[in-house]
């Protein structure tokens, strides 16, 4: 079964899904960018957008009844490394704040440029949802 997935409390998509579960376990993000639940970014700086996108990804592992522990991968794309590299220790912070100490697989890519053109920042994760749970 394939089901989509969107925090119920959030602007609807057009054209995507913030989500899709399959077989109500494994969990697709679509790319997550730094703006907030109205699709309106309340941050020009990478650590601010970064920690935003972050706490997007929670909310739709949530939204599929899971935790953050279920985070199996993540895939970020920065538009800027000087400012990645910069602020690592910032970033670093801003990564604890919303994901604890957990530490999936990570990629980081550089791109040219985002879709949106105020984004800085895009993240994809794939989670296992109930897998972290010793009964899961």
């Amino acid at each position: 079964m394939i089901e989509a997935v969107n925090p119920p409390d959030w602007e609807k998509p057009k054209g995507y899904a913030n989500g899709i579960l399959v077989d109500g376990q494994r969990l697709y993000t679509g790319g997550q960018i730094g703006w907030n639940k109205d699709q309106v970014f309340e941050h020009t700086d990478f650590v601010g957008q970064l920690e935003q996108t972050l706490a997007n990804i929670v909310a739709i592992v949530e939204a599929a009844g899971g935790e953050v522990a279920d985070i199996v991968r993540l895939t970020w794309f920065i538009t800027d490394k000087k400012a990645y590299l910069a602020n690592l220790k910032e970033v670093g912070a801003a990564y604890r704040k919303v994901m604890g100490r957990h530490y999936p697989s990570m990629s980081v890519l550089v791109v040219a440029a985002l879709i949106e053109d105020a984004a800085m920042v895009e993240i994809e994760a794939t989670a296992e949802i109930g897998k972290s749970r010793k009964d899961g």
